[in-house]
């Protein structure tokens, strides 16, 4: 497996709870993110050249990078860093989840991960950067 970077454009998605309605005597599930998700997916597939076999391990790199808020000065940017929601492994599943039978088979795949959440310095806006490469030998 060739290494694949992936961009989504706009603020990072962090993964929801299911939410739960009482019909009667019985109680439902829904996904109150399938919209995101599918344009979250739309936007990533867009990247990917090749799945991953099943059985290989894969190795993720995941920057999600975010505006700076309008309240903070520009002399409290520098060198400041995102401490506040979402939670980084809220934002890893929601990826996880998407890429789940499009970059790999199954997200037992991933055998490494690296994942941060950063401020926008570059002036890129905010986005998603993810990394898939093959883990062979890790």
């Amino acid at each position: 497996m060739r290494k694949q970077i992936i961009i989504v454009h706009g603020k990072p998605i962090a993964k929801k709870r299911p939410r739960f309605v009482r019909r009667g005597k019985f109680v439902g599930t829904y996904n109150c993110q399938e919209t995101e998700e599918g344009r979250w997916i739309l936007d990533a597939k867009q990247a990917i050249t090749e799945k991953a076999e099943a059985g290989t391990p894969v190795a993720l790199k995941c920057w999600f990078i975010f505006d700076f808020p309008k309240s903070m000065s520009k002399k409290k940017r520098t060198g400041a860093v995102h401490t506040s929601k979402p939670d980084l492994d809220n934002l890893v599943k929601f990826v996880k989840d998407c890429l789940n039978g499009i970059a790999w088979h199954d997200d037992s795949q991933v055998v490494s991960l690296m994942a941060k959440k950063l401020y926008d310095y570059e002036g890129g806006g905010a986005r998603s950067e993810i990394i898939i490469a093959s883990a062979e030998g890790t």
